[in-house]
């Protein structure tokens, strides 16, 4: 199994023994004094991440005018089983046709909410907030996923709410075959998902904003006739206001524009959200030199390349949707070449279309697929995690899928690889007290950060202090190691049970919201 260094470690750590024998001693005992000062394995660090469309109602919810609980119910499900498989974020789609599965000033409400476009869950919640708190208690990151263009999908029924963009506005929207899509060379389209964008991170305590690879629209057909997007109008008035671009190139830069201002709004108005996009695994054919297939820079208008080498995007996921034995569509290939284009340093993520174990059809896989694409993730210098595409294969758990991650590749949970770009301060050393519960006779840890130093005041020196986003607790028991991740609004953290033996090692390490981790303390005084 081809593992990156710190996952193997951790991976070994779960059944590690010390061979050790010391003049006069058992060599159980001295196995048991060597490994008392041995320090906790390295962390593993991965991201591993669910896409949960909710266009056409394909993850959540699973039909239009479910009631607000049952709404409720189908997102804690969802939630509960990325932790049972050592998941570490969601990635929730949030607007997928100029529309909202928030409370929105901008957007109306989704219809694949409650079946009538405009109109909110009832009784009323914000899916969203009651989403990333549900989230976040679990200590999953919440990536909000939006379509920047897309006015109306084919599966949205019923008339569009007055204030939906193809109504409030529509000279700029176009008929794209049985889609409505936004024009991205009107002015005021590219303002529209910058500022939904960017109200998503002001009001939702979001770990991050997602684009997919729906920019310009993958083209359409009537009787094998390829439909032109219908863009001849904003290409005009570009032109008679003094622009110099050959179409297909003022195409491009429209969609720079705002991959551009989203990155830089983001970071402007909460330093440590993070921006990614998740485009067509393929750049150009030829591109590398093996590969053929669909060219989203004259497809799409999408110069993906551009944006990860310019560095506006935290993290890429280029969709290899691929499997593994297609030459033209190498994963190996193609993953390799994304990395090599990655000169800032950004996170690269591979996207897969595990849905396909659920297929019932010749285009199906065996999860062996699915597993052998982690592992080639893993052996790939320069990536560091996967995004599932979508999470319906999880819930339904066809070829034992859930079982085999768990025993083969997600055996012990992972932390987000840092982004420390957007931050490089370490979080201080938490500071950690052992006790008895003089109710239960538990065993529990008292968890508090560390103080990062000091601000001036009027009064003095304060003390300023970060909640961590994550606290990470290693115990050892006998020989064996086990890693814990809690929210770091946690305040304790119950080692044993009444009659039950403490662990004999005890490590605590906090974590901030990009990933920076502290340095791990170790607790000492765990007898009663």
């Amino acid at each position: 199994m081809l593992l990156h260094r710190p996952l193997r470690h951790a991976v070994l750590a779960t059944a590690m023994l010390v061979p050790a024998v010391a003049c006069g001693q058992s060599p159980r005992a001295t196995q048991q004094a060597a490994a008392d000062t041995l320090p906790p394995p390295p962390i593993a660090r991965e991201l591993r991440a669910v896409w949960v469309a909710t266009v056409g109602n394909m993850d959540w919810p699973s039909r239009k005018g479910l009631t607000s609980a049952q709404q409720q119910a189908e997102l804690i499900a969802i939630l509960d089983r990325l932790v049972e498989l050592h998941m570490n974020a969601i990635v929730l789609q949030v607007r997928p046709a100029a529309d909202a599965l928030y409370q929105s000033s901008i957007e109306p409400w989704s219809d694949f909410l409650t079946g009538e476009m405009g109109r909110a869950p009832e009784p009323f919640y914000d899916p969203l907030a009651f989403a990333t708190a549900e989230a976040h208690k679990r200590g999953l990151e919440m990536h909000v996923w939006i379509n920047p263009y897309r006015a109306k999908d084919p599966s949205t029924r019923g008339s569009l709410a007055a204030n939906h963009i193809a109504r409030a506005n529509p000279e700029l929207v176009r008929q794209y075959g049985p889609f409505l899509w936004m024009d991205p060379g009107e002015p005021a389209v590219r303002a529209r998902p910058t500022a939904g964008g960017l109200d998503l991170v002001r009001r939702y305590d979001i770990d991050a904003v997602h684009m997919d690879d729906y920019f310009y629209p993958y083209k359409e057909s009537v009787r094998r006739r390829e439909l032109e997007f219908p863009d001849r109008a904003s290409y005009a008035r570009y032109r008679r206001g003094g622009g110099t671009l050959a179409r297909d190139d003022w195409r491009r830069e429209n969609v720079n524009l705002l991959v551009r201002e989203l990155y830089d709004g983001i970071h402007a108005t909460k330093p440590w959200v993070r921006f990614g996009i998740s485009p067509f695994g393929i750049w150009r054919p030829g591109n590398p030199s093996s590969v053929r297939g669909l060219d989203q820079y004259t497809e799409l208008y999408a110069d993906a390349r551009k944006w990860l080498r310019e560095g506006w995007v935290d993290y890429f996921v280029p969709q290899l949707y691929w499997p593994v034995n297609r030459p033209q569509q190498s994963y190996v290939a193609l993953l390799q070449w994304w990395t090599q284009q990655n000169f800032k340093g950004r996170h690269i993520w591979a996207g897969n279309y595990t849905g396909r174990v659920g297929f019932t059809n010749s285009a199906a896989w065996r999860t062996d697929e699915v597993l052998e694409q982690i592992r080639l993730t893993r052996a790939q210098p320069g990536a560091s995690g996967n995004v599932h595409f979508s999470m319906n294969v999880f819930m339904q758990n066809p070829d034992s899928l859930n079982q085999r991650l768990l025993r083969e590749v997600y055996a012990v949970p992972a932390l987000v690889p840092a982004t420390p770009w957007l931050d490089r301060r370490i979080p201080a050393r938490p500071i950690v007290e052992v006790r008895t519960d003089s109710t239960t006779g538990d065993r529990v840890l008292d968890l508090r950060p560390g103080v990062d130093g000091t601000i001036a005041s009027a009064s003095g020196p304060v003390p300023v202090v970060r909640t961590p986003w994550l606290w990470v607790v290693q115990t050892r028991t006998d020989a064996r190691w086990s890693t814990v991740m809690r929210p770091g609004t946690d305040v304790r953290y119950r080692l044993s049970a009444w009659g039950t033996p403490a662990p004999a090692q005890v490590w605590v390490t906090a974590v901030d919201r990009v990933g920076n981790a502290s340095p791990a303390v170790r607790v000492s005084t765990l007898a009663p």
